[in-house]
Formats: structure tokens, C-alpha cells, sequence
């Protein structure tokens, strides 16, 4: 596909938010335009960023555990409703309890960190979380903006620029700097822009199934620098396939999780984590479309995500 197709193909799907306004009666003869749109985009390649999530999968401690029992099985609804005459009627349902800042993946609210008991934008951290309903002052994870449902995304596999070109992971004590964010950019050949989404790859994704690797005592990712790096391009969405984001165990000096404080609270950069990067990797996509739909749910600190990636 040619850079010119490239670009008119991420501005079509650029738009998918904007596409139900295209089909009103007033507009009927735009319908050609339409289904042009809409073969656009099934004609684009998909990829999942979400793991397999069962009761075996990595949460960290500091975090609710996940939890997952059928309450209600086939057999015990037939039991009950298909006795009756005419009636063959069954339904399974089921009972979840999911840490909302740590799925597969995951999404930070913008609440969900504080400095000096100051939220993203000076709001009072006690007085935000003084009742049972959640995070207020607007900054639980129902006020994701509607524009980064569906944004452009940059991803940038730092672990295969450091490997030379390898799809090793980053050693586990490995600080992801502003240089080498810099220098992955450029040896890609992309650009981040202001308002861009942002994914880094450190290659621990491949360890998402061996629990005690993937949640053990150090995790690569990006340390201050790096974040001060991803503030002053704008960005507007960081992740990557850590259950952290940031390189862990996160101190620096005296203080813990500064890059937690420095996108969240200071520049209010949601962050995702446990993103599984690994397609995008095996596939060579470093600039394409994002779609990510964090449940809406009141004053919640953070939302499990099923995200997936739309490139030409």
C-alpha cells in the first residue's frame, strides 16, 4: 500500500465515531460514501491486544484478585424451565470480580493517582473520594473522552530496537529513557504526535502466562525521563505490555511511582497496562488506528479493556 493509500485509509478510520451521522435520510446521498467507509475499514487488518484472562493470570498484590463462577448453569435453568410443556429453555450466567486497574488490559483513570493528595488539576484528593461513589470532580474513568475511543496510535517496540532487532524482552531492570523512546521512533520511521496514543513494547508480554516471571521482583518500562519524553510530545494515552507501565520495583530516590504521578496526576496522560503487544510486534505495525472502550461505570478508578488495533 502506497503512503498516499496509507494516509487516506487511517483518516477513513479516523473518522468511524463520526459514521452514524453519515447515514441519516438527510444525507442519503452520501450512501455510496458510506459503503466505501465501511469497506474501508472490515478491509483492515485487526489485531488483539487482550490476553486470555482466567483465575491463573498475574495480578499484583497491592490489588483486588479476580474472580470468576458460574452462579447459574445449563443444566440447573433446564432443571427449572424445561419441564414444561413446549419448553426446551436453558441460560448459563455468571458471577465476575475483576481488580478494575489490572486486566488484560487495562486502563488508569485519571483519578486513580494523586500527588501530595492532589488529583489532575489541583482537585482536593479526599474530598474526591469522600463518598461511596468513587472518584468525582470528573475524573473516574466515565469521563474517558469520546474522541480517544478511536484515535491514532504510534507504537514504538523498544525491547526489538534494543535486541537489534530480536523480539527479546528487556532485561527486567531495564529503564526505558527518553533516548531510547527517541531512537526507536526514529529507527521506525514514524512520528508521535501531539494528541497521539502510545504504546511501548518491552517484550515482557511473553511472560504474561508464567505468573511468577511476569510479576516478579523488577519489570522493565519507562522511568522519569521517559515520561517527561512522553509529556512533551503531547501524548494523550501511554501503555504497554507491563503490569505496571512503569519500570518496577517504581523508586525513584524517596519517591514511588513518579510516572504514575507525572502522566496521571501532573498531565493527565491516561495510562493502560498488560496490553499484549506481541502481534503488533510480529507484524511490523507502528503507526495505525486504536480503539479502546473502557467500560463507563461512575467514579471508577480504572476499567478492564477488550482492545484491539485496525491498520491498513
Amino acid at each position: 500500500m502506497s503512503d498516499h493509500s496509507r494516509r487516506q485509509w487511517l483518516t477513513a478510520a479516523g473518522t468511524l465515531a463520526a459514521a452514524a451521522a453519515l447515514s441519516s435520510p438527510a444525507r442519503a446521498e452520501g450512501a455510496a460514501g458510506v459503503d466505501d467507509f465501511v469497506h474501508t475499514v472490515k478491509g483492515a487488518r485487526v489485531f488483539d491486544l487482550s490476553f486470555v484472562w482466567t483465575e491463573q493470570s498475574p495480578v499484583l498484590g497491592l490489588n483486588p484478585p479476580y474472580a470468576f463462577a458460574l452462579n447459574r448453569t445449563h443444566k440447573m435453568t433446564h432443571e427449572f424451565f424445561g419441564q414444561a410443556p413446549g419448553s426446551q429453555l436453558s441460560w448459563a450466567s455468571d458471577i465476575m470480580y475483576f481488580s478494575g486497574q489490572h486486566g488484560s488490559p487495562t486502563i488508569d483513570a485519571i483519578g486513580h493517582i494523586g500527588r501530595n493528595l492532589r488529583l489532575h488539576g489541583g482537585v482536593d484528593a479526599l474530598a474526591a473520594t469522600s463518598t461511596p461513589g468513587g472518584i468525582g470532580a470528573d475524573l473516574g474513568i466515565e469521563a474517558f473522552p469520546a474522541d480517544l475511543l478511536v484515535n491514532r496510535v504510534v507504537f514504538l517496540d523498544v525491547a526489538r530496537h534494543v535486541a537489534g532487532g530480536r523480539p527479546d524482552p528487556l532485561p527486567g531492570d531495564f529503564e526505558i529513557k527518553g533516548e531510547h523512546l527517541e531512537a526507536t521512533m526514529r529507527a521506525q520511521g514514524v512520528e508521535v504526535r501531539r494528541g497521539d496514543s502510545l504504546l511501548i513494547r518491552t517484550g515482557f508480554g511473553q511472560y504474561f502466562t508464567q505468573r511468577d516471571k511476569y510479576l516478579g521482583a523488577q519489570s522493565p518500562g519507562p522511568g522519569p525521563d521517559g515520561a517527561r519524553w512522553i509529556i512533551a510530545k503531547g501524548v494523550r494515552l501511554a501503555g504497554d505490555d507491563t503490569a505496571t507501565f512503569e519500570r518496577r520495583p517504581a523508586a525513584y530516590g524517596k519517591e514511588l511511582f513518579s510516572v504514575h504521578m507525572m502522566l496521571l496526576a501532573d498531565s493527565g496522560i491516561y495510562i493502560v497496562e498488560t496490553a499484549n503487544l506481541e502481534p503488533l510486534s510480529d507484524a511490523r505495525v507502528y503507526v495505525a488506528v486504536l480503539v479502546m472502550t473502557p467500560l463507563k461505570i461512575q467514579g471508577a478508578t480504572g476499567s478492564p479493556l477488550r482492545t484491539i488495533v485496525l491498520a491498513p
